[in-house]
């Protein structure tokens, strides 16, 4: 017999926006796999006896790299247990959560997906700034941004994008003078609001907004570093009424 394998979003960061299906899974788990965004208060939810196995990925240091994940969660559900593949965020929004459900099918491993809060819309709505709104924007879209030209990984269509109200870049600090100069190059005006928003919904969030000609500066004068979402639209503007959430450091250009 096989076990079963949950794939399960975990959240943007703040551990009680977990929903109540991810934490029915967490219960259960014998084995979780958990990546770096992982808030730690939620595997405090796991069982005494249940295996607890990083996976975190960061520049030049990964826990187990993805073929390994892969075998892994194979590994063990062939042992008759029940996996938890727990992600931060949304497992299908740039989660690799569909790869694993493709190795998982390929082995006949039943699964289940259960989704979670993405932080391109949760970490904005904790700053204050809605994703969308009546009168400013109509559109959204979420960006993978770390795509680097000068090695041709580049795909996305700058001009098609450049015409979304509200764009939420994910992975994105290193790459902001190549998103922003792509952006006003294709039609965005150059004094487009833009937030960038690091440790979005934790304790540690903080915000800086400036305009899209200005902010890639700004990010390297406030130090900004990953994880952050950029959000980049006229929504921006909005954060200056509704800012709700007590923030470790505000600074507002």
């Amino acid at each position: 017999m096989s076990g079963f394998v949950y794939i399960v979003g975990a959240g943007p960061g703040d551990p009680k926006l977990l929903t109540i299906r991810a934490l029915e899974c967490i219960q259960i788990a014998d084995v979780i796999l958990y990546d770096r965004l992982v808030n730690p208060e939620i595997l405090k939810h796991a069982t005494a006896h249940c295996e607890l196995i990083y996976c975190g990925k960061e520049p030049g240091k990964h826990g187990l790299i993805q073929d390994e994940i892969h075998r892994v969660l194979v590994e063990k559900a062939q042992q008759n247990k029940q996996v938890v593949r727990l992600k931060g965020g949304d497992p299908f929004v740039f989660g690799r959560g569909a790869e694993e459900a493709a190795i998982l099918r390929n082995e006949k491993i039943e699964f289940e997906i259960v989704p979670g809060i993405t932080a391109g819309i949760a970490a904005p709505a904790y700053a204050g700034i809605p994703v969308t709104h009546r009168d400013y924007a109509t559109s959204f879209a979420i960006v993978t941004g770390h795509g680097r030209e000068e090695k041709g990984q580049d795909f996305l269509s700058w001009a098609s994008l450049a015409h979304i109200d509200t764009i939420a870049f994910y992975m994105s600090i290193g790459n902001i003078d190549h998103i922003t100069k792509s952006l006003i190059k294709h039609g965005k005006k150059p004094t487009t609001p833009v937030a960038v928003i690091e440790w979005g919904t934790t304790s540690n969030q903080r915000t800086i907004t400036g305009r899209l000609e200005t902010i890639s500066e700004q990010i390297q004068q406030q130090n900004m570093v990953n994880p952050s979402m950029i959000l980049v639209g006229d929504v921006v503007g909005i954060r200056e009424d509704i800012a709700w959430f007590s923030e470790r450091v505000e600074t507002t250009c």
